[in-house]
């Protein structure tokens, strides 16, 4: 029951990312409204991270299965893609390369931060 009472509680961010992404007239995703709202929810106290760890941490677990059926979708262009072999392989290395760099940038800033600020 406890996994069904967190699973609501995510859903319920991601049907307010929902909502969000109707009313507002932003290219945002709604996931990415309901992922912020979800994080100024525990950063508030609003919602502690115990009400909805066990859950997150089996999402978190199980999420590379979420792509099978994308990576399935792939195969049926394949014959398309093949085309366009070179520009996507391009776009893959700098688009991952660029995320890689960016991450390891805010983490370190992140990091430096919190060892400069004194901790109560």
């Amino acid at each position: 029951m406890r996994y069904i009472i967190q699973f609501c509680r995510i859903l319920l961010f991601c049907l307010l990312g929902e909502l969000l992404h109707y009313f507002l007239p932003f290219p945002i995703p709604s996931s990415i409204y309901g992922m912020v709202l979800l994080l100024c929810a525990l950063r508030s106290n609003l919602l502690k991270p115990e009400q909805v760890r066990d859950t997150a941490l089996f999402l978190v677990g199980i999420f590379p299965f979420l792509f099978i059926p994308a990576a399935a979708g792939v195969m049926e262009v394949q014959d398309e893609l093949f085309d366009m072999l070179l520009p996507v392989f391009l776009a893959l290395f700098v688009v991952t390369a660029l995320v890689m760099a960016i991450s390891g940038y805010v983490t370190q800033y992140i990091m430096d931060r919190q060892r400069r600020t004194p901790h109560d």
